[in-house]
């Protein structure tokens, strides 16, 4: 290998400033080509990114636009700016690769080594397909979900009671439950509300009670608590008979509400054309549902069971008392309602003022039916002697998707994954016989709707970036061979990746999809430059002996291959290293919005890594047994121009 290095040492002296700057152009020729196509990979092969729809795609297109824009920048200082800037400030000796203590340690840990390679080439390609196939199915065994959970840092308690609550007792339980979650220790504060607010987009039932919990800082938890613990300490003390608890966040209650119409992680959607048998079928399903690990807060959208004042006239009554059905309208609506009677005005605002009977007069059937009528013939009639006056059961609100009537069956998922819990969940029913009536169905709605639209869209993504990283790398090398030579790096980055979210605890989701999609591109980057090297080797060997089966012996190719892979070592492992750097600080990082970014992060930190070893040592060992195969089969190399 001495003989080798004698070769291509420069001389230490000091040169004149033309040849200086014609080895900087030289130099930044051989390098730049290789940089800027793997810039351009990055950049296209994140592109896809921006075929994502809906919820990941509005979460995940700025972040495309920024790295697109940096990218693009990138590529076009490191052919403009960046040869510039080097004749600024490289001046004085030019010193050889041997000379820097960092090159000579690394140099001398990684010859050994990928001399070992390079003898045991077998078994090196063995464990690194053995490790590739264990891939599979440890990908196979994670979970999946649309998106990982987002700790907003508060918690939205959403308690459901019977439909025919009255707003006394619905009040009631709101107090009892607001003070029995103040008792929490991490709990600061607590904003509950019953019924629905003063706005189109609220139709709330007053049944369904809201009540935001905001927690104090994480440094005044009690030891050892997490937000799941505090979730189940609350559930406990909150059950109420008549109440079913529901636990979610805010903002991603919100966002299932506007995009899917479930206030759930999961709904099954119930369609049909009769409200009862609707309500009927929602109730099997749920009992289905009952005892499937990760279904959590199981209950049955009411579909029916809602109170109804139904006042009946008795027309020949009201002809014996000689009044109409307009005179007991007129009654009822201002008795209860409240009729206009003026105006009252504070300062630059007006008011108006009802006049209706107090609520001591109309909180009962009794009362009602005692509400007072104006006879022509007979002065004060009570109501029930012209109409009958009772309770009736009917639908507390109907809901319909599609022209269809609807009914739902709500649960979350805490403990399991999303996926997982609802492809049980799906197998249940499938299994079970009678529950569906003819002209019903059933459609699963809530995130699970989301999770399998971003698969099917990521189903179709994936092959574009390969396609078009292969053609980039293709016109970057004008070989498909060397195309085909880098590209291999990926599969093997996906090892790392894989391993990564594997023992991090991390399931499948549309942000580690994005994490992935962005390690090929990083990956093929270090794998370019490992490759323009071991191309610069074989020209140097070509011009020392020669290019002919004749001349050129394996052992010349196995020394130059040693040298192309050693050859600035430096700069390749700074690639992956100042990837590294800049991603690993995102694993102890705490705050709102790190539970998005380290599923992204994760896959491309262990990816870097295990396609950073396959770069150093199994690349060259593909690359030597190519230009053996070429040199047996063709009688020479084929070299490849390029740094030009």
């Amino acid at each position: 290998m001495n003989w080798l290095r004698k070769i291509f040492r420069k001389s230490p002296e000091w040169i004149s400033e033309e040849e200086r700057l014609k080895i900087i152009e030289q130099s930044s020729k051989q390098v730049s080509r290789g940089v800027f196509f793997a810039t351009i990979i990055i950049i296209t092969s994140f592109l896809p990114v921006f075929m994502l729809t809906g919820q990941e795609g509005k979460l995940f297109h700025p972040l495309a636009y920024t790295k697109t824009f940096i990218m693009i920048v990138d590529a076009l200082l490191v052919i403009t700016l960046a040869p510039v800037l080097i004749s600024f400030f490289m001046k004085g000796k030019f010193r050889p690769d041997s000379h820097n203590p960092i090159n000579r340690f690394l140099e001398r840990i990684y010859e050994p080594v990928i001399r070992t390679v390079l003898k045991w080439r077998k078994t090196t390609i063995a464990i690194n397909v053995i490790a590739l196939v264990i891939t599979i199915p440890l990908l196979r065994s994670l979970g999946s979900e649309f998106m990982p959970p987002l700790d907003e840092q508060s918690i939205l308690f959403m308690p459901v009671t019977l439909p025919d609550v009255s707003n006394a007792e619905a009040k009631r339980i709101l107090q009892v439950q607001d003070r029995i979650i103040k008792s929490v220790p991490e709990v600061d504060k607590v904003l509950g509300k019953a019924g629905r607010a003063s706005t189109a987009t609220d139709n709330s039932p007053i049944s369904m009670i809201e009540t935001i919990i905001m927690l104090k800082p994480k440094t005044q938890w009690r030891k050892g608590k997490t937000k799941k613990d505090i979730i189940n300490e609350l559930d406990a003390k909150l059950q109420i008979p008549g109440v079913v608890n529901g636990w979610t966040q805010p903002i991603i209650n919100r966002i299932n509400m506007l995009a899917t119409g479930i206030r759930t992680d999961v709904g099954v959607k119930v369609y049909g054309q009769n409200l009862d048998t609707i309500a009927a079928v929602s109730e099997r399903v749920r009992k289905e549902l009952e005892g499937t690990p990760g279904v959590m807060d199981l209950y049955v959208e009411p579909v029916t069971g809602g109170k109804y004042l139904s006042i009946n006239v008795r027309r020949n009554d009201l002809a014996r008392y000689g009044l109409s059905v307009d005179d007991v309208n007129q009654t009822v609506e201002t008795a209860l309602g409240g009729a206009p009677v003026g105006q009252t005005i504070e300062g630059r605002q007006r008011f108006s003022i009802s006049v209706r009977l107090a609520q001591e007069y109309r909180n009962s059937v009794e009362h009602i039916r005692r509400i007072p009528l104006m006879s022509p013939g007979a002065g004060e009639v009570p109501l029930s002697a012209v109409a009958d006056v009772q309770f009736e059961d009917g639908p507390p609100m109907i809901t319909s998707d599609n022209a269809m009537l609807r009914g739902a069956v709500l649960f979350n998922v805490r403990g399991r994954d999303l996926g997982s819990t609802v492809q049980d969940a799906i197998a249940k029913m499938s299994k079970a016989k009678g529950v569906l009536p003819a002209g019903y169905y059933l459609e699963w709605s809530g995130q699970y709707e989301n999770l399998i639209r971003g698969q099917r869209t990521l189903m179709w993504i994936a092959p574009i970036v390969l396609v078009i990283i292969f053609f980039s790398l293709y016109f970057a090398f004008h070989s498909v061979r060397e195309a085909f030579l880098s590209l291999i790096t990926v599969p093997f980055a996906l090892i790392g990746g894989a391993y990564m979210i594997y023992f991090w605890g991390v399931n499948l989701s549309v942000a580690v999809a994005v994490g992935f999609i962005a390690l090929f591109g990083i990956a093929v980057e270090t794998g370019i430059v490992m490759v323009i090297y071991l191309n610069d080797a074989m020209q140097q060997l070509v011009k020392l002996k020669g290019n002919s089966a004749a001349t050129i012996t394996r052992d010349d190719l196995r020394e130059y291959v040693i040298y192309g892979a050693a050859k600035r070592l430096r700069p390749k492992l700074m690639t992956v290293c100042v990837s590294l750097f800049g991603l690993v600080p995102v694993l102890w990082a705490s705050g709102v919005g790190t539970d998005v970014m380290k599923p992204i992060v994760l896959p491309m930190i262990g990816g870097v890594l295990t396609s950073s070893t396959h770069i150093l040592l199994v690349t060259p060992l593909i690359f030597l047994m190519t230009k053996e195969f070429e040199l047996r089969k063709h009688g020479k190399l084929e070299i490849h121009e390029v740094h030009h």
